[in-house]
């Protein structure tokens, strides 16, 4: 069998990581590479060492069609070019997660990654002493990443890193348009989730912020600086009693529109766009002070870095950023004016041409995590009709 150089092997990795060659094309390289040579030595063959190892690296996520775009699209050609195995965890919400996270044994013991939301999970991470310090010089591709998402993190952490932003979207509105017409839905608003002739049609996720940004756009406040918190409490309140299921992930959000169980929800932008590629009658609002939101591939301290630098980077990669884009349906954090971005991409909901976010709402970190506690145990105690 004619020998493969190790530069061109470099070569050909390189191509792969700018999505100058696709996933297939690679991994048939890779195997007959592999096959002719062996793979030591040099930059791809850095990479490619740890095979050898039987090493592995826990990974949580969303569920659903965002694991799966993971899974699919980053995880299995990540093993495939490493031998490291990437163990896929899901969770429902970020609160329960924390939950499993504090009890293992040291804190954060047997999770390493987490795909959390955004800046307000990473202050409540950092603030518990779950951080730790990426090398940013191992992560080459953090360069292609917007500023608008690193610099809230680095804000946070004194100018280091314990994270990688890695998309953003919203939580609008999703409605049904055989039954709620698109003039109807804008002319209303956020105040569609409280509209009277969708009782028993209506949604929302078991969320304790979500649910009080909605209600602080109801009753015509801003999110970030709620002046009557029992104005927002009487509208949930009102809300329940046409609310037909509360959903606990986005698979049952899925679920519950296509099969028109409910008709108007709170929704993911990502989540939306998956039933509209599927041919669902579904549109998507985003009122005014939209929920905006961005994700962060989190590492938690006690993680073996070596490992979670090469995955970072794999993932950053253009060709597997936006291929894990195409298939969750949530914008990649790359900056389109430095990474070319598909068509497929520019459609998504929340897609920002320039790379600044700006107009984008997002959350107060310091502003809603001081209020959790209170917040969020009155939430339960709303929802439940108490």
């Amino acid at each position: 069998m004619k020998k493969i150089s190790q530069n061109r092997l470099d070569d050909e990795y390189g191509k792969y990581l700018d999505g100058k060659v696709n996933r297939r094309d690679f991994i048939k390289y890779l195997s007959l590479a592999g096959a002719a040579a062996g793979l030591v030595g040099g930059p791809f063959g850095s990479l490619m060492r740890p095979a050898f190892a039987a090493k592995s690296i826990r990974f949580d996520g969303w569920g659903g069609v965002v694991s799966d775009a993971f899974r699919e699209h980053a995880f299995k050609p990540f093993t495939e070019a490493t031998g490291i195995r990437v163990i896929d965890g899901e969770f429902g919400d970020m609160d329960t997660y924390l939950t499993r996270v504090k009890a293992s044994f040291p804190p954060g013991g047997e999770f390493n990654l987490a795909h959390l939301s955004g800046v307000f999970d990473y202050a409540r991470y950092v603030d518990l002493g779950y951080d730790t310090v990426l090398d940013e010089d191992k992560i080459p591709n953090l360069k292609n990443v917007m500023k608008a998402m690193i610099e809230p993190y680095k804000a946070i952490t004194k100018g280091t890193l314990s994270a990688v932003p890695y998309d953003f979207g919203q939580t609008g509105i999703a409605y049904n348009t055989k039954y709620i017409s698109k003039d109807k839905a804008e002319k209303l608003g956020a105040s569609l989730l409280w509209d009277k002739e969708l009782d028993g049609r209506l949604g929302s996720w078991t969320d304790w912020r979500t649910n009080i940004w909605y209600g602080a756009l109801h009753t015509g406040q801003h999110p970030n600086k709620i002046e009557d918190i029992e104005a927002v409490w009487d509208a949930l309140r009102e809300q329940r009693k046409m609310i037909k299921k509360y959903w606990g992930s986005g698979a049952e959000l899925m679920s519950l529109l296509a099969n028109e169980e409910i008709y108007a929800t709170v929704a993911w932008s990502g989540r939306v766009a998956a039933l509209q590629a599927e041919g669902h009658p579904i549109g998507f609002l985003s009122p005014y002070n939209c929920y905006s939101w961005q994700e962060c591939i989190f590492v938690l301290k006690g993680t073996e870095l070596e490992i979670a630098h090469k995955l970072l980077d794999f993932m950053l990669a253009p060709a597997c950023s936006i291929a894990v884009a195409e298939g969750q349906k949530y914008p990649p954090s790359l900056d389109p004016t430095k990474v070319p971005m598909p068509e497929s991409v520019q459609k998504l909901p929340a897609f920002d041409p320039t790379g600044k976010l700006d107009g984008y709402l997002f959350s107060d970190p310091a502003y809603w995590n001081s209020r959790q506690i209170e917040w969020a145990e009155k939430w339960d105690k709303v929802r439940a009709g108490r």
